[in-house]
C-alpha cells in the first residue's frame, strides 16, 4: 500500500537510537553524524520504489558523504511477515547495490515510532546541529526508471543545508510502500 510522508517540521531535532548494522558493528546517531549535515532513510529490502531508486540512492549518497554529510539506511520492516526485509536479507542487500553507508536494523520498530517514518523511502535531512531540514523525495522518478533530466531533490537539498544551515523551503514529500508494523505496533506509527 503506498503512503506519503509529510512535509517537513523545520527545526525538529533527530531522535538518538542504537541499531546493528550489516557490517557486524553498532551504530548510533553520533556514529553517523556528518560535519555538514546528516540523512537518515528508512528503506527495506522489497519495496518496488526503494528498488527503483537504489541506484541514484547511492549515488547521491556517496556525493554527499563526500560533501560531509553523513548518510544512514535503516530497516524497520516486520521481517516475521516479510522475509525478504530480513537482517540476512538486508545484508545481501547492501553487498550487491555497494552501500558505502551503513544499513541499520531496527527489529522492534522503535526507531521508526521515534522519527515518525510513513514509508519506504522516507527520508530524513538533518543540518550540521541535528535539526530537520529536509523530508522531501529523492527525485520526481517514484517507483518508474529516472528521467535523464530528473533533479536530483535530496542531493540539491542537502548541499543547500551543508552550506546554509537551512532546507529549501518547497519540498515534494516521499511517496512508497508503507512501513510493514509487527501487530503490536500497528497504529502506534507515526
Amino acid at each position: 500500500m503506498a503512503a506519503t510522508a509529510p512535509v517537513c517540521d523545520f527545526g525538529w531535532k533527530a531522535p538518538d537510537f542504537s541499531l546493528p548494522g550489516v557490517d557486524g558493528r553498532r551504530y548510533t546517531f553520533d556514529d553517523i553524524r556528518g560535519e555538514k549535515g546528516t540523512v537518515v532513510v528508512f528503506i527495506c529490502n522489497h519495496c518496488p520504489y526503494v528498488k527503483a531508486i537504489v541506484d541514484r540512492l547511492v549515488r547521491d549518497a556517496k556525493e554527499l558523504q563526500a560533501a560531509g554529510i553523513g548518510f544512514v539506511a535503516i530497516s524497520s520492516n516486520d521481517a516475521e511477515q516479510y522475509p525478504q526485509d530480513s537482517f540476512d536479507k538486508m545484508k545481501e542487500f547492501a553487498a550487491e547495490h555497494g552501500f558505502t553507508f551503513p544499513y541499520l536494523y531496527d527489529e522492534d520498530q522503535t526507531v521508526a515510532r521515534r522519527y515518525g517514518a510513513v514509508c519506504t523511502p522516507d527520508f530524513f535531512g538533518f543540518n550540521a546541529n541535528d535539526e530537520l531540514q529536509y523530508r522531501g523525495r529523492l527525485d520526481s522518478s517514484g517507483k518508474e526508471p529516472a528521467a535523464p533530466d530528473a533533479r536530483r531533490e535530496l542531493y540539491e537539498a542537502m548541499m543547500q543545508v551543508a552550506e546554509t544551515g537551512k532546507g529549501p523551503e518547497e519540498q515534494t514529500p516521499s511517496m512508497g510502500c508503507s512501513i510493514k508494523w509487527k501487530p503490536e505496533n500497528w497504529g502506534r506509527g507515526c
